[in-house]
């Protein structure tokens, strides 16, 4: 089986990583950040890339690519520790390419003119895609969401609520009667918002949702794992520099065998990583049971491995590693949001053990 990247999919790489590269800088990150947490600017330039329209059909505007293009393109994005949520888009124009493909919002999130969010989250829900206590009925919604990803920036939000005791979606827009947004940062200097629904109006998109839902989360943790390979290879590739560059007794810190073996330990969690988000990407389009087993799989794997290279990325640099100045304690953060992201490694450990057989898969 050849698992090289095809030459459309390097070019892709390439593109996304140049508008890392010089359009989303250090800098500019810190000013998005001040500013909220988000740009409509960085949001628009990403669309002129395509990225926004990277999972919407072509015949709505959009490039029509696969879990693969998307992968590659999330690696990058973590990369740059991009703040505007690509994700997002992918889980939104696919939610609505399966259950409403002749979406006038699908065009419209394309071309960067929308953006979409899924409000999915609730208290007390602790990732469970079957926990819902908003309440749908004639057409009105009633409930909060929570952490919704820029929240009081998105032009509409796809919802589950609980119907005739089934949880279907529905989607609201920003501007409907009895919606309120209470927007706030994230730990990553991102945005999100809680989303209160007071008999607010909504469109349906499926009366029973849940199965939808809970592949749109899956792809939502495939996400979180693709942005996590790219952000421990940047924060791997930092830290090498760091130890290269900081002397002690009259040589760089890279030099001492103890703190090299520590940096090996990190490629060998970044590799792990890599691979198990490759499996869970490949695993997408997969019967359910297979792809949420691959999923959470996955997400273990990612969530030890961000930990360690995080963790062992501060420990490398001292004292100058946790200071807002300094870009290491970012990519510290975001790992540590992203594996808190679409379900925690706890959670889905509970998920591995809870489908495991009773040859835990070894033998046939």
């Amino acid at each position: 089986m050849d698992f090289d990247f095809s030459d459309d999919q390097l070019q892709l790489r390439e593109a996304v990583a140049r508008w890392v590269d010089k359009a989303y800088t250090f800098e500019r990150r810190r000013s998005i950040v001040a500013a909220g947490g988000f740009s409509r600017q960085a949001w628009v330039e990403l669309a002129e890339l395509g990225l926004t329209g990277l999972a919407v059909p072509e015949d709505q505007g959009g490039l029509g690519m696969g879990p693969v293009e998307a992968m590659v393109v999330m690696e990058e994005l973590g990369r740059g520790l991009v703040l505007e949520p690509l994700s997002q888009a992918l889980i939104c124009s696919r939610l609505l390419a399966t259950l409403s493909p002749d979406s006038a919002w699908l065009p419209k999130m394309a071309q960067g003119q929308a953006l979409v969010a899924l409000a999915w989250q609730e208290r007390g829900g602790r990732y469970r895609a079957e926990h819902c206590q908003t309440l749908a009925k004639d057409g009105r919604l009633n409930g909060t969401k929570s952490v919704v990803p820029v929240g009081n920036q998105a032009d509409a939000f796809i919802v589950p609520a609980r119907q005739d005791g089934r949880i279907a979606l529905f989607l609201v827009e920003s501007g409907a009667a009895g919606l309120s947004l209470h927007g706030y940062g994230t730990q990553d200097g991102g945005r999100a918002a809680e989303v209160q629904l007071q008999d607010t109006p909504a469109v349906l998109l499926a009366a029973d949702g849940l199965a939808a839902l809970q592949n749109a989360l899956d792809l939502g943790a495939a996400c979180a794992c693709a942005e996590g390979v790219g952000a421990m290879e940047r924060s791997l590739t930092i830290t090498a520099e760091y130890m290269n560059q900081r002397r002690q007794f009259g040589v760089p810190i890279a030099h001492f065998q103890a703190l090299r073996h520590r940096l090996a330990d990190m490629k060998m969690q970044l590799e792990l990583g890599r691979s198990m988000s490759y499996y869970a990407w490949l695993k997408l389009e997969a019967p359910a049971a297979e792809r949420q087993q691959a999923i959470a799989r996955a997400k273990v794997q990612l969530g030890q491995a961000m930990r360690f290279v995080g963790q062992q990325s501060i420990q490398l640099h001292g004292g100058i590693g946790v200071t807002d100045e300094y870009i290491i304690s970012h990519y510290f953060k975001k790992l540590t949001q992203l594996e808190m992201s679409f379900g925690d490694t706890l959670h889905h450990l509970g998920e591995v053990s809870s489908r495991m057989q009773e040859t835990a898969g070894v033998f046939a």
